[in-house]
């Protein structure tokens, strides 16, 4: 996150230029030497960017010597081209999100049905101008039927109003959707505002892939727990200190009818979660005995899968994540060519965000089996961040090796 200091009057604020920012990293970076060190990519937030390594890491010891100083090169290339008083900061979740003022320039919002959030706190200007991001958050309200409801229990002490209430005279849904003692927050900024820290490992078969994502599915709430570092939320202290709930109900798009609240007319399936949410499945022949909860599957594509000669583990996945709509769609991506491109299934595949991501190699590229490992919040320094990723590499290395077994039943 991009924030400013404003020491005289003791403010700090989002700097709204990470397009600015991430133009000017991407020229001096890989536009000019394609093996540079580090990549840039834009985020949700328009005072977000996102930094990667410019190489995937090696498999040997000495390559995790490097992970904390790559990390530290990332911070030193962007600090260097920041104005005076601002500064990158690797937090989860912003304290002052959502409060009035809370960008720079300052910006108040518009909760007009043409925008895009329509919310009360978080102005569309927070948004990164890209159209991906702007078109993901009003197609999630639209499908939705109504704005995003995220209601986190706020922290109480002595001095803390009881009940806690926030009124809304100007808006009937936010009135309807607030609850006493929560915060309450509209729109998929305050989630996909945040950030994270994921990191994604190769596996040398697609057996392995399988057996690793499974493995570290169970072990995704402990380090989650470990590494929780958001309590505050729109200038309030709350109850939790974790991200995951605020982000899943950001993204929420199923109706009324997909929750259960109304009978099935217009939809074909009940949904239990969010599309960003925990596995529903494992993956693996061991895991198969622990898949003990009902996983609500497009019967059609689980049986072409089948029939292709897909297993029924990794067909009922498959089946599973395609029970969501696309949320975006670009017109020059829908004619396209599946046996030599993957956007179609990237599509669907990049919008079921779950605690860990199952990614098969591209078409026509030496990129192998991957699982991605997403449920870590960001810490302040590059050493305690290192030291996540390390961690858990080298978990995955004593899983392999030991070819230990956490697998417990998926309803636990």
């Amino acid at each position: 996150m991009l924030v400013s200091f404003d020491h005289e009057n003791k403010k700090v604020r989002l700097v709204l230029s990470g397009e600015k920012v991430l133009e000017t990293l991407q020229e001096k970076g890989e536009r000019t030497n394609p093996n540079h060190p580090t990549l840039w990519r834009p985020e949700y937030g328009s005072y977000m960017i996102e930094g990667t390594p410019g190489q995937p890491y090696g498999g040997t010891m000495s390559e995790f010597n490097t992970v904390e100083a790559n990390m530290r090169k990332r911070r030193k290339e962007a600090t260097s081209i920041l104005e005076e008083n601002q500064a990158l900061c690797t937090i989860t979740s912003f304290p002052r999100l959502g409060c009035p003022g809370f960008t720079l320039p300052e910006v108040k919002p518009n909760p007009v049905e043409g925008g895009a959030s329509k919310s009360l706190f978080f102005p569309d200007e927070a948004i990164n101008k890209h159209p991906r991001f702007s078109t993901l958050t009003r197609n999630i309200r639209h499908r939705r039927g109504e704005k995003v409801v995220i209601n986190v229990p706020i922290f109480k002490d002595k001095n803390t109003p009881s009940p806690f209430i926030e009124t809304f005279p100007e808006d009937d849904e936010a009135s309807r959707a607030s609850k006493p003692d929560h915060i309450y927050m509209d729109a998929m900024g305050f989630g996909m505002g945040n950030c994270c820290l994921q990191v994604t490992f190769q596996a040398c078969s697609i057996s392995e892939a399988r057996y690793l994502y499974d493995q570290l599915a169970t072990i995704c709430p402990i380090v989650m727990a470990l590494s929780a570092a958001s309590p505050f939320y729109r200038g309030y202290v709350s109850d939790i200190d974790c991200r995951w709930g605020v982000i899943s109900a950001s993204v929420d798009d199923r109706t009324r009818e997909e929750r259960g609240l109304e009978p099935l007319k217009n939809n074909n399936y009940r949904i239990s979660k969010s599309r960003y949410d925990s596995i529903d499945s494992y993956l693996s022949k061991c895991g198969e005995k622990y898949n003990d909860i009902d996983l609500t599957i497009d019967k059609e594509i689980y049986e072409q899968l089948l029939q292709e000669g897909i297993d029924h583990l990794l067909a009922q996945h498959v089946a599973h994540l395609f029970i969501r709509d696309p949320l975006t769609l670009f017109e020059e991506k829908i004619h396209l060519d599946d046996a030599n491109e993957s956007d179609h299934f990237e599509n669907i595949q990049s919008t079921n965000w779950q605690t860990m991501r199952f990614k098969p190699p591209p078409p026509n590229s030496d990129i192998g089996w991957r699982v991605e490992f997403r449920p870590m919040e960001v810490q302040l320094t590059d050493f305690e961040n290192s030291a996540y990723v390390v961690f858990v590499v080298l978990l995955t290395r004593v899983i392999l090796s030991y070819k230990l077994d956490f697998l417990i039943p998926l309803s636990k």
